[in-house]
Order: C-alpha cells, then structure tokens, then sequence
C-alpha cells in the first residue's frame, strides 16, 4: 500500500467516466488478492455501477463478466424519438433489475452510498441505506448522463447523472481513510492540444478534454478541502474515450497495480 491507509477500516470511492469507469476493476482486483474488504462504498455513475456490484458481494470476476455483456451495445441501446435524451432506458432497467433484483439500497453487504444530481434544482441527492429506493433505481439516476440516457424519476423527483455535483464522492466518506479511484483525473486528459487534420475532430476533441478538465478540477478542490487520509488513484485513462466499452479489456488493464 503506497500510503498509510487503515485497511479494517477504509472507505471505497470509485468515480464516475463512462467506460473509463472499467479501470475501476483492476483496482479492485488487487483490493480482493490483498484481501481487503470496504467498510463502506461511494460511487458516481459508471463507478457507482461498480461500486453498487461490489456492496451486493459479487468478485471482480462476475463483475467484469456483467461489463462485457455491457461492451455490446446492442444488449442495452435503444434509440429515443422523444424526450431530452438518446437512449431509452429500458433495455438497460432490465440488465440493472437482472443483477440487483428487487434489492434495496438497506440490503446490501456493504453499506453504498450513490451519488446523482436533482434536475430540478441542481441539488446533489446521495441515496443511502436510510432511503426506502431500490439499487436499480439509484443506478439508473447516478448514470443519467444528460442528453445521453434519459433522467430518471423518483417520488416526483427527476434525477440526472451525480458527475454533475461530484464525480468523485470523497465528501461523502464517512470514514477517516479513503481510497478514491479516479479514472478523471490527472492522467485522463492529455497536456497537449488536439492536431487533427480535420477541423471538426478538433473541436470534438477539445470538447472532451474541457469537460475532463472541468470535472478533474472540480475534484481537486474537493480534495484540498478534505480532512480525510486520501489514497488517490488515478489510473492513466487519457487514451481512451469515455463510449469506448469495446476496449472494456485494455480499460480494465489501466487500474492493475496501482494500490
């Protein structure tokens, strides 16, 4: 362990990065050959997926199987015609209610905490096990990237993606020793400017990069003002676009070996 972590008594954050977000499991396949358990786990998004798996009991292994039914798109896209976003989320409710089932954010094995954004205030919502919400349901709110997936309703409440508020929950550990697994952060943005002969790759590109930057800065001033004894992990993601779930095995390389 490269910094003094209490390993009895950790929290676990893993961020949120679309397929970036697989890197997570190669960190937390070296947590299981050291045999370390969380005492708690905070997710956003893609690691709230992740992290989600991880509190119900399933091994790194059955998760990474779940992830490359994921890789193929046709398992869960399907096209929107109305509404605010691209895709429909049924076929992707379905793979979440096949995992989860009818389990609540209370039945977990380990406590989760799933961070998502109220679209109607901009507030940050975390679900707890102290809400009455099933997993599937936080799930389908932390990873309601907008304009992507559609926003999902709960209790009259419509909820987008939690990297809108925090894309690296540390605020939310409750406790004193963290291990954060960013795959947005510093190595995921290269420190040179695009160089496209075409124009518009370009400009695709320095969009991409500018909401890299946007949510890495986000994180660290989260980080400056924590109090917490921080491990930070930021697996070097830059090569990597964040829709790119067919390179799930390389992605998942990325977060080896790190701890």
């Amino acid at each position: 362990m490269k910094k003094n972590i209490d390993t009895d008594n950790f929290t676990l954050v893993l961020s949120g990065g679309g397929a970036l977000g697989i890197a997570h499991l190669g960190v937390y396949h070296d947590l299981e050959k050291l045999n370390l358990i969380p005492k708690e786990v905070v997710g956003t998004s893609m690691g709230g997926i992740i992290g989600a798996c991880i509190a119900i009991g399933m091994s790194e292994k059955e998760i990474y199987k779940q992830i490359k039914n994921f890789s193929n798109v046709f398992n869960w896209l399907k096209f929107s015609f109305t509404g605010n976003a691209f895709v429909e989320n049924d076929k992707i409710a379905a793979i979440f209610e096949s995992i989860f089932q009818e389990r609540k954010m209370k039945d977990t094995l380990i406590p989760l905490k799933l961070i998502a954004t109220n679209l109607h205030n901009g507030h940050k919502r975390v679900f707890t096990a102290e809400d009455d919400v099933m997993i599937k349901d936080a799930i389908l709110s932390t990873m309601a990237i907008p304009g992507v997936f559609e926003e999902h309703s709960i209790d009259s409440e419509v909820y987008g993606d939690g990297f809108l508020c925090e894309n690296l929950g540390i605020t939310e550990a409750s406790c004193d020793d963290v291990i954060a697994v960013d795959v947005m952060g510093e190595h995921s943005f290269e420190k040179s400017m695009p160089d496209n002969f075409f124009k518009t790759a370009n400009m695709i590109e320095m969009f991409e990069k500018s909401m890299r930057l946007l949510i890495y800065n986000q994180t660290q001033t989260n980080i400056k003002y924590s109090t917490k004894n921080i491990l930070l992990i930021e697996p070097e993601t830059k090569a990597y676009k964040t829709f790119q779930f067919h390179k799930h095995e390389k992605i998942r390389t990325l977060g080896l070996g790190l701890l």
